[in-house]
């Protein structure tokens, strides 16, 4: 499913990224109490064939986004997925299928922290969602140029925008790489890999 308001303006008709979630109802870890020390976390996404992705997690501006993601690479969700949805010019997807487009059971969805400053800009992670801004569990994308039209603007259906929770410090030569894939469609899926880009585990590091 397509968010309409992305699909009116997103650059050369790519619609923004889309996660399908199995309830509308937020759910999800708590933030750090007030004053507590928050120390942001650091997750290698090892790609098959290509090298390694670390990313800097926000931990203090995004809470409840970080701790949902480190929940998932601890459980070993993404280990074996694909970047499933990949255009150049804006953004590489995944986070939700294994190869051969299987889809994998994920968490309730989480609440949409979209609001917190951070900004779709190139190189940064950001939650995958359908339409309903609080629907996104385990998919993800990175941004692969500024995508202002995905920010935050107001707390309405076509505003809520999509949450930036971190961002690349180390392997952009990798994302580079993976954004320049040769696509194609796959079923009812557009912009897939022909060749599967896998991501053989994610690991959280000390910063």
């Amino acid at each position: 499913m397509l968010a309409a308001w992305a699909q009116t303006h997103a650059r050369s008709g790519a619609a923004a990224p889309t996660s399908p979630s199995p309830s509308p109802t937020p759910a999800g870890p708590r933030p750090a109490p007030a004053g507590a020390s928050v120390v942001n976390p650091r997750v290698e996404l090892h790609i098959a064939g290509r090298g390694v992705i670390t990313l800097e997690l926000d931990a203090e501006r995004a809470p409840k986004t970080v701790e949902n993601f480190l929940a998932y690479v601890r459980d070993g969700h993404y280990d074996g997925t694909i970047f499933h949805r990949v255009i150049d010019g804006f953004m590489i997807q995944g986070g939700g299928f294994g190869p051969g487009m299987k889809q994998k059971p994920t968490r309730a969805p989480i609440e949409n922290e979209a609001a917190n400053g951070l900004k779709n800009e190139r190189y940064t992670i950001a939650m995958a969602r359908t339409q309903a801004p609080h629907s996104a569990t385990a998919q993800f994308f990175i941004n692969v140029a500024d995508n202002d039209f995905l920010n935050h603007t107001a707390p309405t259906l076509q505003g809520w925008g999509y949450a930036v929770f971190g961002r690349v410090v180390q392997g952009e030569a990798v994302v580079d790489g993976i954004r320049t894939v040769r696509t194609g469609r796959r079923g009812f899926h557009d912009d897939v890999p022909l060749e599967d880009v896998v991501i053989t585990k994610a690991v959280v590091v000390t910063p």
